[in-house]
């Protein structure tokens, strides 16, 4: 399709619209957003192909049901430092196992090498460690 300004518009599908398993919805909410707010909120419904409305309904119903659980941004570094560390973790696990491996095989396994595995598990327990209190410590407590 071709704007005003001769520009192609690249159009999407029609908006996707909830599935209406449980009927329609009765009850009304008004919601009033500043401009900022309205865009972040249009963003994200058209980021899902959905009508806003249909959108914020369905967003507030899953952090309401704690489907979904809202998370900052800081947060959000936090649990990216979890993941990192369980990684690291899990490869050391791999690490462990091909010690265990090696001595079951009657082959040598050098002091240095029991070490590094063991300095690499203590770092990652520890930033497990942080990242879990850093998290515990931003957890809102439930009424």
């Amino acid at each position: 399709m071709v704007d005003d300004s001769g520009l192609v518009e690249q159009r999407r599908g029609p908006v996707r619209r909830r599935v209406r398993g449980e009927g329609p919805r009765g009850e009304r909410v008004r919601f009033w957003f500043s401009e900022d707010e309205m865009a972040v909120v249009r963003t994200a419904a058209e980021r899902d192909n959905r009508a806003v409305a249909a959108w914020v309904a369905d967003a507030s119903l899953a952090v309401a049901k704690e489907v979904l659980v809202p998370v900052s941004p800081d947060a959000r570094e936090v649990l990216a430092e979890l993941i990192r560390a369980r990684s690291e973790l899990s490869r050391i696990g791999s690490n462990v196992n091909q010690i265990a491996r090696a001595l079951n095989s009657d082959a040598t396994v050098t002091q240095a090498q029991l070490d590094a595995v063991l300095s690499r598990a203590e770092r990652a327990v520890q930033r497990m460690d942080e990242a879990t209190v850093q998290l515990m410590r931003e957890r809102r407590p439930r009424s």
